[in-house]
């Protein structure tokens, strides 16, 4: 039997964990200062959702279910995304909500790709989206929850940067090419590819549509005026001194085929790391998701752990920051030391007393010396130890970090805890 899991996939041993939850708790504490919810799906969805939806090299990332599937029950796939999720819940319900919908979600999520640095097969991820808003404030209202969420996590201006750019003005120079809008997206991903595809690769794809390598050049480097659509939301964040974080970047277009005009990339300043964070506007994916019932503007992004891991780590101040916040969350507050085992009974109760009180509280579950219970208590990072001893029915409370000791009754136990825990902070 191996003792590694699966390639691309990994193991969470607490320490692991506590960088998981260090994520976690920023995540949902920032979405919800912005008057985000929380929502979640199923992490099986029939095959057809991705299939028609995400289009592009999404499709051939899915894990597949159903091998066992019931006579005329839809193939499924662990899902890569939540977007099409999302659209097809409030597509069922979004008579049932006042609008916009502003929602957010931390599942996990399944893509089969070659791992890398910043790549696994499973990942957790950040959703958050607004549903029912198409003004540009909306569009400033996301970026600005994604600044805060990465300032918060410690990174400073000279950290990231957010690149933002227009699909809908990208469709205007295409289709002023002769390019039909039939044949947009597969023009898209090529633009999507250009940094990365070598030059004669990108010329040679780009003549089959009849554009030329110089012309799309010339638009990346001088866009226009169609990106006047761009300023509202400039303007938005400059308003709340959060412009410095944007620049304007018409090579970002994402891979994905339901965006619409506004898209935006987050990267690490360093260029250590591929993007932290992406998303933008998919106005029409609700009205295709309900065959036309519904028809409501959307935009949401995506932010993933692994990424945001590594640029935390290389990054000192922020790596500094979650280490503080993680030093906090000390397995126990309160550890009893039973220096008598005939009050093993007694001690248990007071264990229960402190645990219903809402005191993180451990003990020894066999017999141990006193000495290597004050080293698990220690071990534990907890604030207090009670012990359960010579002086019953008094019992002592002694403070680990100075040393300092005091003898109450059981009955005044609660109050002499609580008293020092306010002290503490």
């Amino acid at each position: 039997m191996s003792s590694q899991p699966l390639p691309g996939f990994r193991d969470f041993f607490p320490d692991d964990c506590a960088r998981r939850n260090y994520l976690f708790a920023m995540w949902r504490e920032v979405a919800r200062r912005y008057g985000f919810v929380e929502y979640d799906g199923p992490t099986v969805e029939p095959l057809a959702l991705y299939e028609k939806k995400s289009g592009g090299e999404l499709v051939g990332q899915l894990f597949t279910v159903g091998t066992r599937a019931e006579p005329g029950e839809a193939k499924g796939a662990l899902r890569p995304e939540m977007t099409p999720t999302l659209a097809r819940m409030v597509a069922a319900r979004e008579r049932d909500f006042k609008k916009p919908l502003k929602w957010f979600c931390m599942p996990s999520f399944f893509r089969h790709e070659r791992q890398q640095r910043g790549r696994l097969r499973e990942f957790y991820q950040l959703n958050a989206d607004i549903i029912g808003e198409a003004s540009a404030s909306a569009d400033a209202e996301l970026i600005a929850l994604v600044i805060d969420i990465l300032r918060g996590l410690g990174f400073e201006k000279n950290d990231f940067v957010i690149r933002v750019s227009d699909r809908n003005a990208w469709a205007t120079f295409a289709s002023a090419r002769g390019v039909g809008a039939e044949r947009l997206i597969e023009f898209l991903d090529v633009i999507d590819k250009l940094e990365r595809a070598g030059e004669e690769q990108t010329r040679t794809k780009l003549a089959a549509f009849g554009v030329a390598l110089e012309d799309v050049r010339k638009f990346i480097a001088d866009p226009a005026a169609e990106h006047s659509s761009l300023r509202a939301l400039t303007d938005d964040l400059a308003a709340r001194e959060l412009d410095g974080f944007v620049e304007l970047d018409m090579t970002i277009v994402r891979g994905l085929a339901y965006y619409t005009g506004f898209v935006f990339e987050v990267f690490d300043r360093s260029k250590k790391e591929r993007a932290i964070a992406g998303g933008g506007r998919y106005d029409k994916l609700l009205h295709l998701m309900s065959d036309g019932k519904t028809d409501l503007p959307a935009l949401g992004f995506g932010m993933g752990d692994v990424v945001l891991g590594n640029m935390i780590d290389d990054t000192p101040h922020a790596a500094e920051k979650m280490r503080a916040w993680i030093a906090k969350q000390h397995a126990a507050d309160i550890y009893v030391v039973i220096a008598k085992e005939e009050h093993r009974a007694d001690a248990l109760a007071i264990v229960q007393q402190l645990r219903d009180a809402g005191y993180r509280t451990d003990f020894p579950l066999a017999p141990a010396k006193v000495g290597k219970q004050f080293q698990t208590a220690e071990h534990l990072g907890a604030r207090l130890a009670v012990l359960i001893g010579d002086e019953w029915p008094q019992v002592k409370i002694k403070t680990l970090a100075t040393r300092e000791e005091v003898i109450v009754t059981c009955g005044g136990l609660l109050e002499k805890v609580a008293a020092s825990f306010a002290v503490g902070g």
